[in-house]
Parts: structure tokens; sequence; C-alpha cells
């Protein structure tokens, strides 16, 4: 079965915007602010209900630059996940029960607390790309396989 998911990054350069994941799915991680789209919800409207809820900032601009599937060995569910870039934004990042935002320079992003596909597509990312990918995860989350190519639109 496939899920449609959000994750919005800010990314005002040279800095990008994350949040500590402290409950459920991804906890521990550095993550960008998202989730599921709710019955009645499109994607975009979604992406920007989960970035206010996670970090209390509401998008001047939303731009989606990537759509990425993800699966796990041995699971039927597979995330389809939108990610969108925020490079402008109202209110001030502040923490709440499932996030802590804390801003990143470009080059200090802690890669090595993150899921272990951000290493792949943030290079594009931050370079203004737009991406379309698939990855596989065995269960310890460690990537089995993956694709993951530029496209022109998304």
């Amino acid at each position: 079965m496939k899920k449609i998911m959000t994750l919005c990054v800010v990314h005002i350069h040279p800095h990008v915007l994350l949040g500590m994941k402290k409950r459920g799915f991804g906890m521990g991680r550095w993550n960008g602010f998202g989730g599921k789209v709710c019955v009645g919800e499109d994607i975009k409207e979604a992406a920007e209900r989960e970035l206010f809820e996670e970090a209390s900032i509401r998008a001047r601009d939303l731009e989606r630059v990537g759509v990425v599937n993800f699966q796990w060995e041995n699971k039927p569910d597979i995330l389809e996940v939108h990610i969108f870039r925020v490079s402008d934004f109202t209110g001030e990042p502040k923490e709440g029960e499932e996030m802590r935002p804390e801003w990143f320079s470009v080059d200090t992003i802690p890669f090595h607390k993150m899921w272990p596909d951000d290493a792949h597509w943030f290079p594009l990312f931050l370079a203004g790309k737009k991406f379309r990918g698939d990855f596989l995860f065995d269960e310890k989350n460690a990537i089995l396989k993956h694709s993951l190519f530029e496209v022109e639109y998304i």
C-alpha cells in the first residue's frame, strides 16, 4: 500500500533548518518537517500544515523539488514522499512536542544523524535541482538499493 507523505526543508543559503525528531518514526534523527497527507487535503496543504505543526512557521513559498519512494524489505508499504523547499517563511521556529528545530550551515549538515538516504538526495536539493528516486532499506534502515535521478519538473 502506498502512503503519501510530505517533507519540507527550509533552505536559506547558506543554512538549512532541520528538526530533531523527539518521538515516533525517525526518533533521534535530524530531518525536515513533514508527515502524512490527511483526507481532504492536497499535498501542498499537508506540507504547509506539517511545517506549522512541527516548527511553528508558515511558508511564504513552497516549491516541490522531489518525489522519493521509500520501502523496507519484507514490508508491503511504500512511502511516497513529496519533498519541498522553503526559502522564505513567517514566524520564528519553535520547539514543539515532536520536533526541535535547529539551523545548520550547509557545510555542517549532520548526515551521520539523519536517514541514510539524505546524503544521496540532499546535494541535488542544495544545488536547486529537481529529482525522483527510490530507496529500499533493510530492517535496520541500511540502504539495500536505490536509484536517484534529476528531472526537469515534478
